[in-house]
């Protein structure tokens, strides 16, 4: 089993920047699964992006694409979710996924899919006022 922890979040300004960590601890795999999601008050938890830590091939939810961007420190299990020219739909609380050993073709497919993780973070909050 994977454990997943979160850092970063926090507050900014519409247009403004912020840097979300996720460590994956516990049985590691060459191939995983790594996801960010998204849920705010009232609303369903939505998929932000994702990489398959293989390759390192990424997947982004459209509203995000060109403004966030995910790398992956494979030595260090850790993947990181820049979050730039952020906008107030953006706010909410940010969860940390894993699949371990997922393959591709699952990630590559499934990685919108929230009941396609396993592992989650507690969760880290995004806050953007206007």
């Amino acid at each position: 089993q994977a454990q997943l922890t979160e850092s970063g979040g926090g507050s900014a300004q519409a247009g403004g920047s912020l840097t979300l960590s996720c460590v994956l601890s516990g049985t590691i795999y060459r191939g995983n699964c790594m996801a960010w999601f998204r849920q705010a008050p009232g609303k369903e938890r939505e998929a932000v992006a994702a990489i398959y830590t293989f390759n390192g091939l990424t997947y982004y939810n459209t509203t995000v694409e060109g403004r966030f961007f995910l790398s992956l420190d494979n030595a260090e299990n850790t993947m990181t979710l820049q979050m730039n020219s952020l906008k107030p739909e953006d706010s909410g609380m940010y969860y940390c996924a894993a699949l371990v050993a997922s393959g591709g073709g699952r990630c590559s497919r499934w990685w919108w899919s929230a009941g396609t993780f396993s592992d989650w973070g507690r969760g880290t909050q995004v806050t953007v006022s206007s």
